[in-house]
Parts: structure tokens; C-alpha cells; sequence
């Protein structure tokens, strides 16, 4: 009888073991986890019952909760006189009851909902007074001014923007359209909150991509060519006067192809082209041999000191921009015209154009300015800038300055002059499919002496200009008017 008695309480005490230690596991170690599942409406409910942290623009709020009478009690609502959704939408994201976040709603989720450690005294400070918490205020650091004159000069045309300031990493810009409009999507209605989501996704237009930053990455094109004038500055055995061939068309070893210059002429006069008129005329045939004569370690080191091959937080994460490993002489010398498989954001190449502007040092790119409570507006964080790497010397930098300058006053960047003040730019037109118009690019900094804005933009398949379309003339004024925004404050 003592026998099955101790088997039955053997077999009792297991069983309570094992359910004691299943819910320990469920409420200590997989807590955190259940919470943030986005299945996980009851968190939802919990998180919409109270007033969700603003967004901020120059002190305007773009995202914020407005107070309705439903289940949950708070509304989540984009855009400002001034400031549309849609302008903002690839920054912001949504906040949806179907669709989860999107953008700064889930990078800055905890300080938004007020469930932050940052914010633990204000928590506790509610407790002991009985008031319910409310989400911490993000102001991000885009210029309203800047930023809409990136939208109003893409007026629609598939594309990005980016302007960055050199010496401190702030996003001062950013801008991929088609834009789109987070409201319906944040309604409190489920159904058509999710046909809001489902159409946005299945635009054939990809507006849900932030073209700035990810999505289907671009072929460069020309603007590259930055990266490769850098590459030989920064060997030593180069320099802007450093002579290079420039035949009207470049014959590839290995191969029966050729590369041609856009004008179809030779560049320079007998047959030869200095570097640095090499950059101002975009010369197609010098660069693709100086590419082949640098070599492969050369040009891949060159790309990744400028961020190439390296995915970041701003905190909206950054698509890796890349360049090929392993090439033949062929495939080099395209790449280091910006083809074959190099692959870039806007952001990428503003950070390019940022690095030469504030002579060498790439500092890192930030999109939040501060932290603040929503309610007392004591400051919770404000994060310092920091350098992302020191691509190239500062002799390489004013070198490059000058050369860029030059591509402004009398190359292939001229659209983009601002009267008064100095530009340094670098013009591209990137084929990337077959019988498809080039895409557009232009990358730049202003003022040359003393730079405040760089701004690298892309517009796809030339935009309204079509296969006519080059980087200077589609997408130079774009450029221009971005930098004047931020010059004329």
C-alpha cells in the first residue's frame, strides 16, 4: 500500500514541479517577449489607453494622440499645417491596431508608450499620484523648410532625398516618394485599417519602401566616381593633376566590350586627361582604367571607410550599400564608374559628399535631436554627435573640394549654382536595366568654404525627363533648392 502511495505523490510532486516551472518561465523569463509580440492585443489596448508621445518637428508634432470615445481611448494621428503625412510618413511610420508600427513608432516604441526605463521616475511618480503615464516626447532633427523643398522638387517623381549636416551627422532631409498617408492605417475601424495596410503594400509603386534608406537599392552611376578619385588620392600616386587616358572609347581586357564617354568624344586634349578634369567632365573612359589600375583592395577598402558593405541604426535602419568582392578587370572597371553590381542608398552617397565637406571625417548620421517628457518637457536624452569613420585625409578632402567645385562652375553640375556661394557637386546617370531611362543622381554640399547642408538625390528612371534624363538636369535643381532651404535660414 506505502508503495503506490509514494509512486502517486512522486508523480504529484513532478507534475507540480513541472507547472510550477512552466509559468516561472512564462512570467520571468518569456515575459518581455510576450508583451512585444504584436499578436498581443491586450498590450495593444494597454498602450493606446494612454496618451502616446508626440513626434516632433521644429517643436510642431507630426505624429501625436488625440482623445476619441472608443476602446481605446487615444487616437493616433499624422501630419500638421505645413508638415502633410505623407511628407513625413517613411520617417514616422504608423502605429496601427492591425499592421503593428512602422519607422520611429517601433524604433522609439518604449519612449513613445511611456514603458521606457528612461522614464522610470515619471512612473513611479504616477503611481504615487494616481495619473496615468503618458509617452515621452521625439523631436527629430529634419528642417521643415529643407525638407519640403525636397518634396516639392521630386513633385511626385519616384525618388529620395537626403541632406545631411557634415559637421554634426543630422538628417536634415529625408524624403522618398510616392509619399503616403499613415491615417487610415492607424484607424481604430480594424477593417479598414487593414485595407488600408493592404492596399499601401500592394502598390505597384512601392511607396512603402523609404527609397532614402532602403528598398531597392540604385546603382550609383557617376556620383561614384567620388569614391574612386578618393581611392587614388589617398594611394599617394595620384594627384587632381595626375594625367589619365581618356580615349572616346576604353577596350576591356578580357573581354570584346568597350566603355564609351555620354558625349561619345575623347576627353582632354591628345589623348590624356588630368584627374581632375576627369571629375569635372565625367569622364567615363579615364576613371573606368584608373578603377582597373587602383585594383580590387584598393576600391573595396575605399567604399567600405565610406560605409559601404555596413548596415546602421539612425535610428531607422539603413540598407547596406555594397560593392562587389572578387571582380575581373571588366567588372572593376565598371564598378568604379558606379555599375555592374555597386549598389547605394541616397543616404550612402549624401554620406559621401558629407565626408569630403567636413574635410575627412564621416561623421555619424542621427535622425533624433532629443528626448523630452511630453508633460514637464525635462530633457531624457539628447544624443551627442560621433564619427562614423575617417574615410579620407583632409588633404584628400580639399582636393576633392576643389575638383567638385569645379564640377558646379563648369561641368556637368552647373544647375545646381547658388548665386554668392560656392557648390561642390558630382553629377551621375546610372543605367540599371535594360532598355529602362537611366536613373538621375546628383550629390552635393554647400557652401564649399564653410559647408552647412550635403544632399545626394535620386530620381528613378529620369523622372518626367525619361531616357533624356541626366543627373544635372533632373536631378541638380533638386539638389539646389535643398541646399538654398538650409543656406538662406
Amino acid at each position: 500500500m506505502n508503495h503506490p502511495l509514494k509512486h502517486l505523490a512522486l508523480v504529484g510532486f513532478v507534475m507540480f514541479a513541472l507547472l510550477f516551472g512552466s509559468t516561472s518561465v512564462v512570467q520571468y523569463f518569456q515575459a518581455q517577449a510576450l508583451r512585444d509580440n504584436e499578436l498581443n492585443t491586450r498590450t495593444l489596448v494597454e498602450e493606446l489607453s494612454r496618451e502616446r508621445g508626440p513626434i516632433l518637428v521644429d517643436g510642431t508634432p507630426v505624429a501625436y494622440s488625440v482623445p476619441v470615445d472608443d476602446t481605446y481611448e487615444y487616437q493616433r494621428t499624422y501630419g500638421a499645417e505645413g508638415l502633410p503625412a505623407e511628407v513625413y510618413a517613411p520617417i514616422t511610420g504608423f502605429f496601427s491596431i492591425v499592421s503593428g508600427a512602422t519607422g520611429l513608432e517601433k524604433t522609439e516604441n518604449s519612449l513613445l508608450a511611456g514603458t521606457d526605463d528612461a522614464l522610470f521616475y515619471d512612473k513611479i511618480s504616477n503611481i504615487l499620484n494616481g495619473t496615468q503615464p503618458a509617452g515621452a516626447a521625439v523631436e527629430i532633427t529634419v528642417d521643415p523648410e529643407a525638407q519640403m523643398a525636397a518634396w516639392n522638387g521630386l513633385g511626385g517623381q519616384k525618388g529620395a532625398v537626403v541632406a545631411l549636416d557634415p559637421k554634426t551627422g543630422d538628417v536634415l532631409a529625408m524624403v522618398s516618394s510616392p509619399g503616403w498617408d499613415p491615417n487610415p492605417i492607424a484607424s481604430h475601424d480594424r477593417d479598414s485599417a487593414l485595407n488600408a495596410y493592404e492596399n499601401l503594400i500592394a502598390d505597384e509603386d512601392n511607396p512603402a519602401y523609404n527609397r532614402a534608406i532602403g528598398g531597392n537599392l540604385y546603382p550609383p552611376g557617376s556620383t561614384f566616381k567620388l569614391v574612386t578619385a578618393a581611392a587614388a588620392l589617398e594611394s599617394g600616386e595620384y594627384t587632381p593633376e595626375s594625367e589619365l587616358p581618356g580615349p572616346a572609347t576604353l577596350d576591356l581586357p578580357e573581354t570584346t566590350a568597350t566603355i564609351s564617354n555620354s558625349g561619345g568624344g575623347a576627353c582632354g586634349s591628345g589623348g590624356t586627361v588630368t584627374l581632375a578634369q576627369s571629375l569635372i567632365d565625367s569622364c567615363n573612359t579615364s576613371f573606368a582604367d584608373l578603377g582597373m589600375s587602383l585594383g580590387q583592395d584598393a576600391m573595396s577598402a575605399q567604399a567600405q571607410e565610406f560605409g559601404f558593405g555596413e548596415s546602421f541604426d539612425i535610428p531607422l535602419t539603413v540598407s547596406a550599400s555594397s560593392f562587389p568582392s572578387d571582380t575581373n578587370a571588366p567588372q572593376l572597371a565598371q564598378s568604379a564608374l558606379g555599375q555592374y553590381e555597386v549598389r547605394a542608398t541616397p543616404l550612402q552617397m549624401a554620406m559621401v559628399s558629407s565626408a569630403i565637406a567636413n574635410g575627412g571625417t564621416l561623421m555619424q548620421p542621427q535622425l533624433i535631436d532629443q528626448v523630452r517628457n511630453a508633460r514637464t518637457l525635462d530633457l531624457i536624452d539628447e544624443p551627442s554627435p560621433s564619427q562614423f569613420s575617417q574615410p579620407i585625409s583632409s588633404d584628400t578632402a580639399a582636393a576633392l573640394t576643389e575638383m567638385m567645385v569645379g564640377v558646379v562652375d563648369e561641368g556637368t553640375g552647373t544647375a545646381a549654382q547658388i548665386p554668392g556661394v560656392d557648390v561642390a557637386a558630382k553629377t551621375g546617370t546610372a543605367q540599371h536595366a535594360q532598355g529602362a531611362a537611366p536613373h538621375a543622381w546628383f550629390t552635393s554640399f554647400a557652401p564649399a568654404d564653410d559647408p552647412q547642408v550635403a544632399v545626394a538625390v535620386v530620381v528613378e528612371s529620369g523622372g518626367n525627363a525619361g531616357s533624356q534624363a541626366s543627373g544635372g538636369r533632373v536631378a541638380g535643381p533638386i539638389a539646389q533648392a535643398v541646399m538654398e532651404a538650409v543656406i538662406s535660414e
